[in-house]
C-alpha cells in the first residue's frame, strides 16, 4: 500500500481526504487525523512563509509515511503539507493515519507528526505585522529548529 503525499500551495479539506482513505473500505475501524494551523500567539503574526525543494520534500514525507507503515499494520496513511504564504489561523499540516485498532492508529500519527516536525524538509519565515526584531529586515526571519521537536523524535527511536 502506497501512503498519499501530497505538497501544495492549495488549502485542503481534511473531511475529503479522510474520505479519500475510508470510502468502500470495511477492514478499517479506526482514523486518527492531525490538522495542524498557522498560529500567532503575540498578534505580531500575519504569515509563515514555506519555502521546499519540489520533489525532495515529498520524498522525504514519502520516506517518514513508509516508516510509519514498516511499523505498525495501518491501513492507509495521508501526509498534506502546504508550501508558499500562509496566513495566521489557515490550515498548513494534515496527518491521517488508518488502522484496525486506535491506538496504532494514534501512536502512527504521533510518530509521523513527530518525525514531520523535525525531518520535513521545510524551512520556515515569519512575516510580522509590525517591527518585532532588531536584525536587517525587522519584519521577516527564518525560524529556527527546536530542540523539543528534535526530543520529540527521539522517543520513537528506541521502540
Amino acid at each position: 500500500m502506497q501512503p498519499y503525499v501530497l505538497v501544495s500551495t492549495d488549502d485542503f479539506d481534511a473531511a475529503a481526504l479522510t474520505s479519500r482513505m475510508t470510502d468502500g473500505r470495511t477492514d478499517i475501524g479506526a482514523v486518527v487525523s492531525f490538522t495542524g494551523y498557522c498560529r500567532d500567539e503575540n498578534k505580531t503574526l500575519l504569515a509563515l512563509e514555506l519555502e521546499h525543494y519540489p520533489g525532495m520534500a515529498e520524498a522525504q514525507l514519502t520516506r517518514i509515511a513508509e516508516n510509519a507503515l514498516q511499523r505498525w499494520p495501518l491501513q492507509a496513511v495521508t501526509i498534506v503539507h502546504r508550501s508558499g504564504m500562509i496566513k495566521a489561523g489557515e490550515q498548513i499540516v494534515f496527518v491521517a493515519t488508518a488502522s484496525k485498532h486506535r491506538q496504532v492508529a494514534f501512536e502512527a500519527a504521533e510518530f509521523l507528526m513527530d518525525y514531520l516536525k523535525s525531518d520535513a524538509p521545510f524551512w520556515k519565515k515569519e512575516h510580522l505585522a509590525a517591527p518585532a526584531r532588531t536584525d536587517t529586515d525587522p519584519q521577516s526571519a527564518w525560524v529556527k529548529a527546536k530542540a523539543s521537536d528534535a526530543n520529540l523524535k527521539k522517543r520513537w527511536q528506541d521502540r
